[in-house]
């Protein structure tokens, strides 16, 4: 099967860790098997991968950089600074992975721009958790001295938010595409992609946001004709009721419940809401019927692809 497959920021960059370099070097290498695993297996895998604590750290840098005199980034070249720099981490990674099971072959990223639109309601609404998990206290200090926007995040802690428009267009799909039909094991679209916005004259620019990459990685599964789109995450199954004595696993939902269940508020936008959404979106757009959608940990998706493990959508 071809398969796009979302690695979480936070799998890079876990929870509960300083998130420096050796660190999420430690942490991918540990990612990445069971993608190897899958490789070896015969699929085809493209992987997309969240940033959301890279960009947070590395706009922190740029805040308190400026107060020394250096110049400060836009949040769209920091995207496309973390973009390269977490693409050659992860393609490192599984090149040396593969070359360790004596089966050496490239993986190459591609530094990924996409389009939104200028009306994109988000833009008035920051919504978009980056950085790490803090205390209400530090959120309070952030608040006060950096005019940072914070938010609970589904009881984990407060994390900075900002504007986060929807996805329209993945400009080197054309690219990807050619990759992928020429058999390349490719890393794209990293942190939802780099945000552009296209004025009349065809111009392109960056704009100061940061998009969902569980988003951008459905359509980039619907631009490829992807036969599987894999939400790789920290927890093995999708949960109803999270956080309740009534929690239970899902392990598989329709289309239409899946629908039901976005509407009841059941997936919070920050975690679950996006992966179940791109989910729902993909397989809604997609002409292969045949197409399926898993969402489950990172060391559990083979087991998932196996139908043993994993929460499964599926038409109906």
């Amino acid at each position: 099967m071809l398969i796009v497959a979302a690695l979480g920021g936070n799998a890079v960059s876990p929870p509960g860790q300083e998130g420096n370099i050796p660190q999420q070097y430690a942490t991918t290498r540990a990612a990445i098997r069971p993608l190897a695993d899958l490789l070896l297996a015969g699929h085809q895998l493209v992987i997309t991968h969240g940033n959301g604590p890279q960009v947070g750290n590395v706009m922190r840098r740029v805040e308190i950089a400026a107060r020394h005199h250096v110049y400060p980034l836009p949040l769209d070249t920091v995207v496309a600074d973390t973009q390269a720099g977490m693409g050659y981490m992860i393609s490192q990674c599984m090149m040396n992975e593969l070359a360790s099971r004596g089966t050496p072959r490239m993986c190459s990223t591609i530094i990924t721009t996409v389009k939104v639109q200028r009306d994109d309601p988000a833009f008035a609404k920051p919504s978009k958790p980056i950085g790490p998990f803090l205390s209400r206290e530090q959120a309070e200090k952030h608040m006060k001295n950096d005019g940072w926007l914070m938010v609970e995040d589904s009881g984990r802690g407060w994390r900075r938010v900002v504007s986060s428009p929807m996805p329209r267009e993945i400009m080197e799909i054309d690219v990807i595409r050619c990759l992928v039909q020429a058999g390349h094991s490719i890393v794209a679209c990293g942190g939802g992609g780099i945000p552009v916005l296209q004025g009349k004259d065809g111009q392109l620019a960056g704009v100061e946001a940061v998009i969902d990459k569980d988003r951008t990685t459905a359509l980039l599964a619907l631009g490829l004709g992807a036969d599987m789109l894999a939400f790789l995450t920290g927890v093995d199954y999708v949960q109803q009721n999270f956080g309740t004595p009534q929690t239970r696993p899902i392990k598989q939902m329709t289309v239409a419940e899946a629908k039901a269940m976005l509407q009841e508020g059941q997936f919070p936008a920050g975690s679950m809401g996006p992966k179940v959404e791109g989910g729902v979106e993909f397989l809604e757009r997609t002409p292969q019927a045949t197409s399926q959608v898993l969402i489950t940990s990172g060391e559990k998706i083979k087991q998932a692809i196996a139908g043993k493990m994993g929460t499964r959508i599926v038409r109906n």
